[in-house]
């Protein structure tokens, strides 16, 4: 009979014979978890879970507490955040507090606008050409995977498209380093990190037109010149908050420019002037969003969240190289340091290191469905000590079935 146990001992989890390493999150990352509530791990049942999730994606744990706080009684006031008015002076302050943090994180002037949305990166495909791109124009678009080509589909609703850049030939493996940018175009849209594919982009496309990019992925992990870009847009699920906001920062002097007649909640120019409370906005997921860019700003900034990015990462694929029983699948000038895709000698192998991975606490590591493999997303709260037993448990399965 099949048993599974796990050892007090040891940390290691035994499934039949075989023993598989899995070292408590405790042991690595005691900071993350609240001595109030911290114990000895002796089941599966109450081990600390390691979140490899692409979206909605990892939390720093003070943020976590800090929004379970909030819920009950939120800054003392003996109200949930969750009951608060959106036009009162309470939530009025997080939100200017939010955008305000999202400009410093970005230094950008007041040329600039930060707006907090909904509707996700999805609706943006359609909201930024509604507002941009004129019947009669042409907009560049890359098409470098699922949401790229996402993307193209819905700005065709509005004007002409001229796909400047496409990896489709090698089903989104890689990032083309020749671009074809017409001089017309009112603007080129990109995906600066692909979250399904695992690609992203190390520099930033030259184009004597503004910039647009969707960087629902990657934002707020790397020091980067945002003021390059007229226009970012970014579910904030993976890197800047929980699910049910999106950020958009956009160049002011980008609007006005088109003829149609806009929708009053899709004109952006509406939101400005409505400081983003046209309607009611998601309010927890905005409080979520200034809890977690507080928390970036307390840690260091974006270089220490480059910092952390890169020692992820390079742990990350420095292991995955060195072992045959897995190899990446994309190509390794274009690795995105957000969301590492790879795969195993053969499916039987993949299943096996699935189940090895759910019995360890390991969730996320599964493929985009519409992809297959595995992937793994290492955003900015997730502790180098997760990445660490997750290589841990890839050298065991190499040394079994490489």
């Amino acid at each position: 009979m099949k048993t599974t146990r796990q050892s007090s001992m040891t940390g290691l989890v035994e499934t039949g014979k075989a023993f598989s390493p899995f070292i408590p999150h405790s042991a690595y990352s005691l900071s993350y978890i609240s001595s109030k509530t911290f114990t000895l791990r002796h089941s599966q049942a109450d081990m600390k879970m390691y979140n490899f999730n692409s979206g909605p994606a990892v939390l720093p744990e003070e943020v976590l507490q800090q929004a379970a706080e909030a819920v009950i009684n939120f800054n003392n006031l003996g109200l949930s955040i969750l009951e608060i008015g959106h036009r009162t002076e309470w939530f009025i302050d997080v939100l200017e507090e939010a955008k305000a943090l999202v400009k410093e994180l970005m230094q950008l002037d007041d040329s600039y606008e930060v707006l907090y949305l909904q509707g996700g990166a999805t609706t943006q495909f359609m909201q930024v050409p509604m507002n941009l791109l004129d019947a009669n124009e042409t907009a560049a678009y890359c098409d470098n995977g699922i949401w790229g080509s996402k993307a193209i589909k819905e700005a065709k609703l509005f004007g002409n498209v001229h796909v400047a850049c496409s990896s489709k030939d090698q089903n989104h493996t890689y990032i083309p380093r020749e671009l074809s940018v017409p001089t017309h175009s009112t603007y080129l849209h990109y995906t600066t990190n692909n979250t399904v594919e695992g690609t992203q982009w190390q520099f930033i496309p030259e184009a004597n037109v503004p910039l647009v990019a969707d960087m629902s992925s990657d934002i707020f992990s790397r020091e980067f010149p945002y003021t390059r870009f007229s226009l970012i847009y970014a579910g904030a699920q993976k890197n800047a908050g929980a699910a049910g906001t999106t950020i958009v920062v956009i160049k002011k002097d980008m609007l006005g420019k088109v003829n149609r007649t806009i929708p009053s909640i899709l004109d952006y120019r509406t939101h400005i002037e409505a400081k983003s409370l046209l309607n009611t906005p998601p309010v927890f997921a905005i409080y979520v969003s200034l809890l977690t860019l507080r928390w970036i700003k307390k840690e260091g900034g974006l270089s220490e969240m480059e910092r952390r990015t890169q020692q992820r990462a390079g742990l990350f694929y420095n292991t995955l190289d060195s072992l045959d029983a897995f190899t990446g699948k994309v190509d390794t000038r274009d690795r995105s340091l957000m969301n590492a895709t790879f795969t195993t000698q053969d499916p039987e192998l993949e299943k096996m290191f699935l189940d090895i991975c759910k019995q360890n606490g390991m969730v996320g590591v599964k493929g985009h469905r519409s992809v297959g493999g595995l992937r793994v997303s290492m955003y900015n709260a997730l502790p180098l000590s997760s990445v660490q037993v997750l290589c841990d448990v890839m050298k065991d399965f190499n040394e079994k079935h490489g």
